[in-house]
């Protein structure tokens, strides 16, 4: 039997959101190989620079405790205290440094992968977390079998390392006897660093590597279910249907309002079924006709049908209607291109309307006047 994937199998990728609410949890993408390998490669360096000062001051100390046990029978509670004063500006000048060296470049590297993260909630106390039945889970987990493997590997290379290179330098070892303390120690530090040269650099190779497996477990675990998805969507968006059912009833309201406009208009234009605009003139209101409504195909034959109902006259123009409707929104005033010929029909719904004694005594001589005159400046007269 074939197994289809359900929606509750975690196929889809992480959305933004859910990245968004994990990060404020604390979790983030973040590799513990790069943060330990520059770490010690930083502190490597560090101690190469600052080991010449470390080295005098450590045997201008040592001078001067021998000097001071071959000369003194005695010391007194004062001498401790004054020892130990000593013992500690010892420490702080030389191992201080690289303390703080640590400490700033581990912070640095931290924060450089997460992003100047600091989640509270990751510090707080939880029960689940003494719970031995989660750590034995997490021992025989794809996690813990990767690392073990990083570990046994970085081991393997690092004795390989350190092996090739003292197999090398076996036959020097004998003349290390007969060469001076300085002597010895550059010696042993050009040794250290080649092998540190070389371990470091399969090693950032192998962070490299950790880093994009990490990115991979990262997103893999942020995995959603396609329910997931619609639920945070209908949380986020709100539910498509409803969103559907409220946009249905704005547009049933504002069709109820504009049919109300109909009996109010002047005229209606028509197409003959297909488009209807209904136009309304108050020249105490606007400086041009206004359509005050517009349907087309059975919202058309609507509104057709209210202006006959309610004795405005419908008027049949099929380049006018389909102009009108595709080039003027509704509640706005016709442009100047329709102001002849808009005027010309008003003239004559008005005189109809006055023969029939409907009581309009409006004309639509103001609008013609004012397209002459604008047809007139467009001509230069």
């Amino acid at each position: 039997m074939v197994r289809l994937a359900g929606e509750g199998e975690k196929t889809e990728k992480a959305t933004p959101k859910r990245k968004q609410e994990e990060r404020k949890k604390g979790n983030v993408l973040m590799s513990q190989e790069v943060n330990m390998i520059f770490t010690l490669l930083i502190i490597f360096f560090a101690l190469r620079m600052l080991i010449p000062g470390i080295y005098l001051r450590l045997q201008s100390n040592t001078v001067d405790f021998f000097t001071m046990g071959a000369r003194v029978d005695s010391i007194s509670q004062t001498d401790v205290v004054s020892y130990f004063v000593k013992g500690c500006i010892l420490f702080a000048v030389t191992a201080l440094p690289l303390c703080l060296v640590a400490m700033v470049s581990i912070t640095i590297i931290t924060m450089g992968q997460t992003r100047m993260l600091f989640a509270t909630e990751a510090l707080q106390f939880k029960w689940e977390k003494l719970n031995p039945i989660n750590g034995i889970k997490k021992l025989f987990s794809l996690r813990s079998v990767v690392e073990l493997i990083k570990s046994a590997l970085k081991i393997v290379i690092l004795i390989y390392i350190i092996y090739s290179e003292l197999s090398k330098a076996i036959f020097m070892l004998p003349r290390l006897m007969d060469m001076t303390v300085p002597a010895v120690a550059a010696y042993t530090g050009n040794l250290i660093l080649a092998i540190v040269w070389k371990a470091g650099a399969v090693f950032v190779v192998l962070a490299a590597a950790d880093y994009f497996y990490q990115w991979w477990d990262f997103e893999r675990k942020l995995r959603m279910s396609k329910q997931e998805v619609k639920d945070e969507y209908k949380e986020t968006e709100g539910d498509p249907q409803i969103r559907a059912r409220q946009r249905s009833r704005r547009e049933q309201a504002a069709r109820r309002r504009m049919m109300q406009n109909v009996p109010s208009a002047d005229v209606v234009i028509r197409n003959p079924t297909h488009y209807a605009v209904a136009l309304r003139y108050d020249p105490d209101i606007n400086q041009a006709p206004v359509v005050t409504a517009k349907g087309l195909d059975h919202l058309a034959l609507r509104i057709i049908q209210i202006a006959k109902d309610n004795e405005v006259y419908v008027m049949e123009n099929k380049p006018l209607a389909r102009s009108l409707f595709e080039e003027v929104e509704l509640d706005q005033e016709i442009p100047e291109a329709f102001y002849q010929v808009i005027a010309e029909i008003l003239a004559f719904v008005y005189d109809i309307n006055e023969r029939d004694g409907k009581g309009s005594a409006l004309s639509g001589a103001g609008l013609a006047g004012t397209a002459q005159t604008e047809a007139a400046t467009t001509a230069g007269v």
